[in-house]
This record gives structure tokens, sequence and C-alpha cells, in this order.
């Protein structure tokens, strides 16, 4: 592979998002969150009318080939979503635009159209790829694969956390509840099931802090560059 790409997979809640966010900051490289492009490709499918029945293969096909998308990490190291140039960061977290990403996620030829579509992000200067199947089915031949990890108490804890500083009332037993059955179901799907890459660097965060991982981290990509 020409160009340098970092994978980071694991499970919800394990802090992917925020040190691959990070990471492409620090090296100035692109981003990719994998977990946002059926999310924007409902959304798009949807902007464009094409989620009425019968579904329109052949251009939803087209779409997916063709989104413009653009991750922008904010010097906040939040990052920013845009869809044909227009900011949807909080727009594709909707629910109902969340019902619109299940519509397009169970069909293999938007699957494969998307599987293409995460493979073009890789660009120079190099990409950080965040999600679940990066170093095992997207970029098999990545240097750097990192699978991030933390107990389900420990995700569920931080999730309840942020919520609460959000001012959001959470109950830690419900988010532990689904967090393990969201697990199960990625580490048991058929396709491009949730687990680490054999030539992974694997990192349990459960009692660790964002900076002590990303250390670890930098150390490990630093020796493959």
């Amino acid at each position: 592979m020409s160009v340098f790409v970092i994978t980071i997979d694991g499970p919800s809640g394990s802090g992917k998002g925020t040190l691959a966010s990070k990471l492409a900051q620090h090296y100035d490289f692109h981003f990719l969150d994998s977990g946002a492009l059926y999310r924007l490709l409902g959304l798009a499918a949807s902007q464009a009318k094409l989620l009425q029945e019968p579904l329109n293969l052949p251009a939803l096909e087209q779409l997916a080939t063709s989104l413009d998308i653009d991750f922008k990490i904010q010097d906040s190291q939040s990052t920013q979503i845009l869809l044909n140039g227009e900011n949807v960061t909080d727009q594709i977290r909707t629910e109902q635009v969340g019902s619109m990403a299940s519509k397009v996620a169970v069909i293999p030829s938007l699957r494969d159209a998307l599987f293409k579509r995460q493979r073009d992000f890789a660009r120079a200067p190099g990409l950080v790829a965040d999600g679940r199947d990066m170093g095992t089915v997207v970029f098999p031949e990545a240097p750097a694969k990192i699978y991030l990890t933390a107990s389900a108490e420990a995700r569920a804890a931080r999730r309840v956390k942020q919520l609460q500083g959000m001012g959001v009332d959470a109950k830690i037993d419900a988010i532990l509840a689904d967090l393990q059955a969201r697990d199960k179901r990625d580490m048991e799907r058929t396709i491009a099931p949730l687990k680490p890459a054999q030539d992974a660097l694997i990192i349990d965060s459960s009692v660790l802090s964002i900076d002590q991982v990303l250390k670890t981290l930098i150390d490990y990509i630093d020796s493959k560059l």
C-alpha cells in the first residue's frame, strides 16, 4: 500500500473515535469515520428521494460511489462531517437518519459500493480509519492496526458521564445492557464480524486515560512509519 493507513477498530464506547481524531490531527492525516458512511448514504438517498419502494438500486449504487463526503478535524479535536459541503454532523446522529441507514445497510450491492468508497479515503499523506472492520476487511494491508477495547462496565460508565455532562438523565443498567447487546451483534454477525486483525496492537483502555492510550499508540505508529 503506497499510502500509510492507520486502522482503529473496536467496540462501541471504547474511545476509538476520539483517539482516531487525535491521531489524524497529530500526523496531519485524512480521517475516515466508517460508521458514519451508512448514515450519510441514508441521508443522501432520502434527499434524492431514492428510498421509496421499489428501490432504484442502480441509482442508489451510483450515489454510494459518488457521495461528496468530507471529515474535518476541528481544533477542539471534534470532527465535522460534511455532505455535499453542508455540515450534517448533528443531523446524521438522529433516529430518523439511523432508520434510513438501516435500510441501505442490508443491501449487499450498497455495502460493496461503500467498501470501495472507504478504500478511496486512502490518500496522501495518510489516513486514520475508525470502525469495526477497518483492519480485518477494508484495509487488511495497513501497516499500523490497532484494536481498542474496554470492559462493557467501563464503557457504560463513560457513556453515562458523557450524557450527564449534556444534561441527559442516564441509567447505567440500561446503557450497559445496550452495549452488551450491540457487542454480541457486532461480534456474531456473518459479514465482517468485530474482531482484532491478527497483527493488530490490542489495547484495553478500561483503566487508562485517553492521554495514556494516545502516547502508546503514537509510539507504536512511529515504529511503523
